[in-house]
């Protein structure tokens, strides 16, 4: 919510300062989120005027100016096709910045001739759009004046938050009701004029249906539709509002002044009468926005005996809107039911100023006045004649009142306030008071988020000052916290640990991607379609971490980093269903392994590398690793032959892995190679208990031993395969397998390849013997040929 001090001073009396009145705006609740003071920005330029300007004698586009600046007369070089003799613009001289170009203006020649300042355009000051020409001031305009003082641009602009629960500080009168409840100064009463209508309006209106129960008009006949007056231009401006003409600037003057939107349209564009009604399904209107849209059947409209006019409380038709030939115009104010209005605005993506405000609740006991006072603008920017109003449908009836005792101020908020000081405090903010205490507070019409005794106390609180409230230590207590934890969030943290500690970044991204990307990943489903996404980049809720991570990992390539490794923890979305929401851990690396260095040769990353990642944090979180197997089956996305998955029995997939298909990679748009893994952390079966503690630890005195073996197996058998059956082939003495080599080619028979292994042996009660090292190198061979039909390489 944007406004002006001098228009907030329109509604209240006050002698604070800015700094006083920005200090007050946050105490009370209403957060300042910005203030922006022209002057501070553009105090430096002043108006001049062009004595002379002639052609430059090397430049076809460019003129020499003589510039009067109030004290002197100065040669100034400008490129802008309005440059002319005897105009008025604004000028900078060297060491002013200019905020639109980002500059710090020097004494400079250009072309041969020295220029000694820069006249502006309006874009160039960060005033407007327009950035083909120069400023061109009116003849009256003091030369030597400040153009911030000339233009009346020393009105810092204020923008605070809004919380949801606080419509009626969408109106600057309600913000102005605050300050003075704080002590800020005395709040204006508003000005209701007498509208006496002098003929019965043609155009009447009939409510049907719930979306707009009250709806008021006025007629009004022969008005002249140009430019508004220059103060309301001036103030739409600053608050980011484009002036469009007399009666549409009317309409949003009065949006932020009192926070009650309306609509005017052109009588002659409307048919019979005006009709608020439930849409039917099919039924479509080109918006004012330039938008055509389709009612999908509930919806609240606006419409006449042609068709839909508008959504309700939310946007007007282009067909019905006011243009510069309009003489006969429509007024219309109405209460729009809240809910309806928010879920039309989502329904098709419709984002105004009116819906903001309808879909908080409008105050309806403010449609008569706020009527009354924009006919009179119209008659007193337009001219013509207004008729006598047309209403139809129900005024809603708010008569709330709330229970209140003084004491409960200092019991609920912990801060004593003086009962004569609550009461003050509600009375300034529009609250009545009646009775003794306890009280009845009847709650008004602009405060329909006050419902019980509880938000009494808080209005009390926020005005005298969440500061003030004394700060007290919290009771001793020998109560020691359990396990704040679950089970899913502790494996989550295990296994970003682990990832971590293998040499991958963290990173967050979004839950949402683009849909043309998820469906790469297995995603993009109908269900899976974000109604009211936050960009059309993030439209679709993922399927995978992956995509996002390969993203991220190709910005830090494109920024030089040669290798790049990211995980993250997060959710994935397999369908709408709660069973579809899986928490994976997942991770990228793209690159190299390593840096370039004299004395390590690095390498690409492969598909060992993300395999090794996805074993990593299987073991983090708990899972059985040592029973796990690996299937040469994968997603479409990896690389087929490069990729895998580990698995507890043939269905049970806890975590895929394998080098990225360049296809994906392409579609992308990300550098290969890259590797992924994604590890399914509620698939992992829960360990069981462990018992009291770890058992003593168990250290050999006697010499271990290694034996090297060489096997011919069948080329498409998984070596992992092999390595198991090795393991298991002697479980007392056998403490590790490692493959050291593997070989197809020349000297081994087509179709097999050589795999050789070191198996560590580690003896317990004795030293080997020949003998029985011999014995274990038989089971090997013999577990060896069984498992995968492996033979010993001679």
């Amino acid at each position: 919510m944007k406004f002006t001090l001098s228009w907030l001073k329109d509604h209240l009396e006050t002698s604070a300062s800015l700094d006083e009145i920005l200090k007050t705006l946050n105490a009370i609740g209403l957060e300042v989120e910005g203030v922006e003071n022209p002057a501070e920005k553009l105090g430096a330029f002043k108006v001049a005027e062009v004595i002379e300007a002639v052609p430059h004698p090397d430049a076809d586009k460019l003129r020499v100016c003589t510039v009067n600046t109030g004290t002197e007369t100065i040669t100034v070089v400008c490129g802008a096709p309005n440059a002319r003799t005897g105009m008025k613009a604004v000028l900078g001289r060297p060491g002013d910045y200019v905020p639109g170009l980002d500059v710090t203006l020097a004494l400079r020649k250009v072309r041969g001739v020295e220029s000694n300042g820069m006249m502006c355009s309006s874009a160039e000051l960060e005033l407007g759009d327009d950035s083909y020409g120069i400023i061109d001031l009116p003849a009256d305009a003091p030369v030597g004046a400040t153009y911030v003082d000339y233009a009346g641009l020393n009105d810092p602009v204020i923008e605070i938050a809004i919380t949801p629960n606080r419509q009626d500080c969408l109106g600057i009168h309600g913000i102005a009701r605050d300050l003075a409840a704080a002590g800020l100064g005395t709040l204006k009463p508003y000005k209701v004029p007498a509208i006496a209508g002098g003929f019965e309006s043609p155009v009447q209106v009939a409510v049907k249906g719930d979306g707009t129960p009250y709806y008021i008009g006025y007629y009004v006949k022969g008005v002249k539709n140009g430019a508004s007056p220059a103060w309301v231009q001036k103030r739409l401006k600053a608050i980011g509002l484009r002036p469009i003409s007399a009666l549409v600037d009317i309409t949003n003057y009065i949006s932020y002044d009192f926070g009650r939107p309306l609509h005017v349209y052109d009588a002659a564009k409307v048919t019979g009468t005006i009709v608020t009604r439930a849409a039917e399904k099919g039924e479509s209107f080109l918006a004012l926005n330039d938008a055509t849209y389709t009612a999908e059947g509930g919806e609240a409209v606006i419409a006449d005996d042609k068709g839909v006019l508008g959504f309700a409380g939310i946007i007007g038709g282009d067909a019905s809107g006011v243009s510069e030939t309009t003489t006969d115009v429509i007024l219309e104010i109405g209460y729009f039911e809240p809910i309806r209005a928010a879920l039309t605005g989502r329904a098709h993506n419709v984002f105004t100023d009116a819906r903001y405000r309808a879909e908080r609740g409008l105050d309806a006991h403010f449609m008569e006045d706020g009527a009354k006072i924009a006919v009179q603008m119209i008659l007193d920017f337009c001219g013509g004649e207004a008729s006598k109003p047309f209403v139809d449908g129900t005024l809603p009836v708010f008569d709330r009142t709330v229970p209140f005792r003084s004491g409960r101020v200092a019991s609920l908020g912990g801060l004593d306030v003086p009962v004569n000081q609550s009461l003050s405090i509600l009375e300034k903010l529009g609250f009545q008071v009646e009775g003794n205490d306890p009280f009845t507070v009847r709650v008004p019409s602009w405060r329909r988020d006050v419902e019980g005794e509880a938000d009494i106390v808080e209005e009390v609180l926020r005005i005298v000052g969440y500061d003030n409230i004394p700060s007290a230590q919290l009771p001793a207590t020998d109560h020691k916290a359990g396990t704040t934890l679950s089970d899913r969030q502790k494996r989550a943290r295990a296994a970003k640990r682990r990832l971590a500690g293998e040499g991958l970044y963290e990173a967050v991204t979004w839950s949402f991607m683009k849909r043309e990307h998820a469906v790469h990943f297995g995603g993009g489903g109908d269900d899976l379609i974000v109604d009211n996404p936050i960009s059309s980049e993030l439209d679709c809720m993922r399927p995978s971490v992956l995509p996002n991570l390969l993203k991220a990992a190709q910005r830090n390539r494109d920024r030089g980093v040669e290798a790049v490794a990211l995980f993250e923890v997060g959710p994935v979305y397999e369908n709408a269903e709660d069973a579809g929401q899986l928490l994976v851990a997942g991770g990228v690396r793209t690159g190299q392994t390593g840096a370039r260095h004299w004395a390590v040769k690095a390498k690409a990353v492969d598909v060992f590398d993300a395999k090794a990642d996805a074993i990593a944090a299987l073991e983090a979180v708990g899972a059985p690793v040592a029973n796990l197997q690996v299937f040469t089956e994968s997603a479409p996305w990896y690389h087929p032959g490069r990729s895998g998955t580990l698995r507890l029995g043939p269905k049970t997939v806890l975590a895929a892995f394998g080098e990225l298909h360049p296809r994906v990679l392409k579609e992308l748009d990300v550098d290969g190679p890259a590797v992924g893994f994604e590890v399914y952390l509620d698939r992992v079966p829960t360990p069981k208990k462990a018992g009291p503690g770890k058992g003593a630890l168990e250290i050999s005195n006697l010499q271990p031993v290694s034996r090297d073996f060489a096997f011919l197996m069948a080329a498409d058998k998984p070596v992992a395969d092999l390595v198991k059956a090795v393991k298991g082939a002697d479980k007392v003495f056998i403490t590790d397998v490692g493959v050291f080599d593997l070989y197809e080619g020349k000297g081994v028979p087509e179709g097999e390849k050589s795999v050789a292994i070191s198996v560590a042996l580690e003896p317990k009660d004795e030293t080997f013997s020949d003998k029985a090292i011999e014995a274990i190198g038989a089971k090997i061979i013999a577990a060896a040929e069984k498992a995968v039909g492996a033979r010993l390489r001679t």
